[in-house]
């Protein structure tokens, strides 16, 4: 059986999920969004962009392009901006 390349760290406490979350934050504010504001564009509580901004919750994929259209950002240059890290 072949090794993997790389173990995926599945926790949210790893420096990759806080670059995505700083990543976040920072479109957000580019947007001139509040996470109130955000929030009430993705018909979520504020605690759900609060959670994953802050390293709390992760987001699948299907979550992120959603975030993305509502910020009015684009996901592949977000992630573009995240393999840089």
């Amino acid at each position: 059986m072949a090794s993997r390349a790389r173990k995926l760290d599945k926790s949210v406490h790893s420096v990759e999920q806080s670059a995505f979350s700083a990543l976040m934050i920072k479109a957000r504010k580019a947007a001139g969004l509040t996470q109130h504001e955000l929030a009430k564009r993705l018909d979520k509580p504020q605690s759900f962009v609060a959670k994953y901004e802050g390293g709390e919750r992760r987001i699948d994929v299907v979550e992120f392009v959603t975030i993305c259209r509502a910020i009015g950002a684009n996901p592949a240059k977000l992630l573009k901006a995240l393999l840089k890290v």
